[in-house]
């Protein structure tokens, strides 16, 4: 069938097949189809085409989730809804489509799953706003994802978009059932949107735009506040202010059919040189960093001061350290040191590049963990006793990345050795 034809969906082949080669670079987990990429890579171009013609012509409709758990920080699981290739696509057509749309309406305070935007803008935002701001809102929603509204989801998309095909395939996105661990299938029941959903974090922030940045701005105009999908700090002058703006988000959660998690909903004191409050809480987290008060050294006088700034949380430097030790090819002493570094190096460069950016302190005591685990790698490929031997090598690689310019482990040429 010929593209060209009018349809009474605005979707070409070209839209189709640039939200492919979005999806094809993201996750490679089959939905319930159980349909692989290299399956579908077989008929790429007959898959494509079945996807623009049943979405352009309006009778796409979605197949369930496949649900599945992942570890959590706290101990807990956390559910994610995998959906199959086809709709992950289809739901990629409309997304990029609504982001047009949709983007400039949205508040400046809101970082999260937006174009020119992302988290290491969050982050300084924050820190930029505790350096004029004395209290912090930390904002925990509980369950957002499992708990949002679909009448309530439903009514933001249309107060913020027009296209009556858009809504039809939201709600149809919205109302695609479960697939259970245990084979099962189970109905949403008018609530939820699945983690795992190309569409979510778009639809995530479309109801959080009209439920709590436009009521933040329109009742709140005296607070600062950055939002990254559904975690929010709001920054406020006075612990009265403070709390009284607490109190308020806790009913409007109400009102959109939402609450809060109050074990770990938390006013907190910027806490540093100038400001004097015996406070308790004076520390939180964003984005997987940590702002608390720290000493730092004046550039001027080589003075020490006490500011309340970012750092890579100490859970964020657990996690990165379990990551370096637990790499399979520690174990492997029939390899040279350059395939592990190999191995390494890519995530080492993320980890600086985000973490780096505020305070290395606690980001080289962390990355310290990658030495650790050469030298006793060392001694098994060497059959080294002495930790000073196996330091030694060390201290020759080292000496060679200096020679001939070339970081081994990219820590090492990046400062952190």
């Amino acid at each position: 069938m010929n593209e060209h034809v009018s349809r009474p969906v605005p979707v070409t082949m070209k839209m189709v097949a640039d939200a492919y080669q979005k999806v094809r670079r993201g996750g490679k987990a089959a939905g319930v189809d159980g349909q692989s990429w290299k399956e579908f890579e077989k008929e790429v171009e007959d898959n494509l085409y079945v996807i623009w013609n049943r979405l352009s012509s309006g009778s796409y409709f979605p197949q369930a989730v496949r649900e599945v758990e992942i570890p959590k920080k706290d101990g807990g699981k956390r559910k994610l809804g995998i959906p199959t290739l086809k709709d992950r696509i289809a739901q990629c057509v409309v997304k990029d489509y609504m982001e047009k749309q949709l983007d400039a309406q949205f508040s400046d305070a809101s970082y999260g799953y937006r174009p020119m935007r992302g988290s290491q803008e969050a982050v300084e935002q924050v820190r930029q706003n505790c350096f004029t701001h004395n209290w912090v809102i930390d904002v925990d929603i509980a369950k957002f994802f499992d708990e949002i509204d679909h009448e309530l989801l439903m009514k933001a998309v249309e107060w913020m978009i027009e296209d009556k095909w858009v809504r039809m395939y939201v709600r149809r996105w919205l109302e695609m059932k479960i697939q259970r661990i245990d084979g099962k299938e189970q109905d949403r029941e008018g609530k939820g949107t699945p983690q795992g959903g190309v569409i979510s974090p778009l639809l995530a922030n479309v109801f959080l735009h009209v439920a709590v940045d436009k009521w933040l701005e329109k009742n709140y105009r005296e607070v600062s506040f950055v939002r990254y999908a559904d975690d929010m700090v709001i920054h406020c002058q006075s612990r009265e202010e403070a709390e009284g703006i607490l109190q308020a988000i806790e009913e409007r959660m109400q009102e959109v059919k939402l609450r809060l998690n109050r074990d770990k909903t938390t006013i907190v004191y910027c806490k540093d040189y100038n400001r004097k409050e015996n406070v308790k809480e004076v520390k939180f987290g964003f984005l997987g960093f940590s702002y608390q008060p720290r000493s730092r050294q004046s550039q001027h006088d080589q003075s020490t001061y006490l500011a309340f700034t970012a750092e890579i949380s100490a859970a964020n430097a657990k996690k990165i350290r379990d990551e370096i030790r637990e790499m399979k090819e520690w174990r492997d002493t029939t390899i040279e040191v350059e395939q592990i570094a190999w191995q390494l190096n890519a995530r080492l460069r993320g980890w600086i590049n985000y973490f780096g950016r505020y305070s290395k302190r606690m980001l080289y005591y962390t990355l310290r963990q990658v030495d650790e685990c050469l030298i006793k790698w060392i001694q098994r490929k060497y059959k080294i006793r002495s930790v000073r031997r196996a330091l030694a090598k060390v201290g020759e690689l080292k000496s060679k990345m200096r020679t001939e310019g070339k970081a081994i482990f990219y820590h090492w040429g990046a400062g952190y050795s």
